[in-house]
């Protein structure tokens, strides 16, 4: 009983797509229904083939989207799961009532003639300090795939992202200067305590989550390099059927039946655009660049973040 009182209430989130709006304050009777059944099939369910694992701001949405138009994939109602980060003590059973089941998967392949890949995207995973264990646990051969933007441009719409939220105050400026005071401490408190949920590192993280190369750093201690496509957010931005040919390669997919045409490319969760002051968009790309410069050699690859 309680695996299922923590499935339903996992699953009153569902379809919800602004978090700002009012919820309803219980489940229909169908949904109950459904999360009933889920639970109860949990034995029976997929774990994810890949995860999106990041970056916050970075496309994520959009990515999640046009994969669903895909016929060869079937994804939770729910983009953001947040096992791995804050929801791990429900336990696997929770987790696998979100994904589709093996009777589904052999149906697609063996009757349809086609393939059939399930995962989920929770951008957090990238950066939070205890998420890259966790899955190695569960999921030791598990394909990860990382948006990676402009750490600077990344923050900005970070900053506004978590203003329109409501969650923000200060100034762009000020919440620079603050930021190790705000959750210099938080990242230890995690590692010491993994039921330790904080609100402060997941939201004011701003510059933090831009130091590329020490989350991928702390990932590739656990997953080999075979296992990740590293992908810049900027291509995905201005040419996104090319992008989604490499993560089907990388996936092993076939691009046969794709739904989208080029219309279909809306960038999803976007933001107005806000413009940066010259001078302290100069001061963040400084603070970037010896970060860009570890990345680039880590990878092997140069984004051009620094101009």
């Amino acid at each position: 009983m309680r695996f299922l009182s923590e499935t339903i209430q996992g699953r009153k989130q569902i379809g919800s797509v602004d978090p700002n709006l009012p919820q309803p304050r219980r489940a229909t009777t169908t949904r109950l229904a459904e999360v009933l059944y889920r639970g109860l099939t949990h034995p029976i369910r997929l774990l994810p083939d890949f995860l999106i694992i990041g970056a916050q701001r970075g496309g994520t949405t959009s990515l999640y989207n046009y994969l669903q138009a895909h016929p060869c994939f079937e994804l939770p109602t729910t983009k953001e799961l947040h096992f791995f980060d804050r929801k791990f003590h429900r336990g696997l059973a929770w987790y696998r009532a979100h994904f589709p089941t093996y009777l589904e998967k052999c149906f697609a392949q063996r009757i349809q003639g086609r393939a059939f890949l399930t995962g989920e995207a929770t951008p957090n995973y990238l950066f939070h300090p205890l998420v890259s264990r966790r899955v190695a646990e569960v999921l030791p051969r598990v394909k990860l795939i990382v948006l990676l933007r402009n750490p600077v441009d990344r923050a900005f719409s970070h900053y506004h992202h978590i203003l329109d939220l409501g969650y923000e105050h200060l100034p762009f400026a000020e919440t620079i200067q603050r930021e190790e005071e705000r959750i210099g401490r938080e990242r230890e408190r995690i590692l010491t305590n993994e039921h330790y949920g904080s609100y402060v590192y997941e939201h004011f993280s701003y510059m933090s989550r831009g130091k590329y190369v020490e989350q991928l750093q702390t990932w590739m201690r656990l997953f080999s390099r075979e296992q990740f496509l590293i992908l810049k957010s900027e291509d995905f931005y201005t040419n996104p059927p090319h992008v989604l040919q490499q993560i089907l390669a990388f996936l092993d997919v076939p691009e046969a039946q794709w739904n989208l045409s080029l219309r279909d490319y809306v960038q999803y969760n976007r933001k107005t655009a806000f413009h940066m002051d010259a001078a302290q968009r100069e001061q963040l790309l400084k603070y970037y660049k010896p970060y860009n410069a570890r990345l680039y050699d880590f990878l092997g690859i140069d984004f051009g973040w620094d101009t």
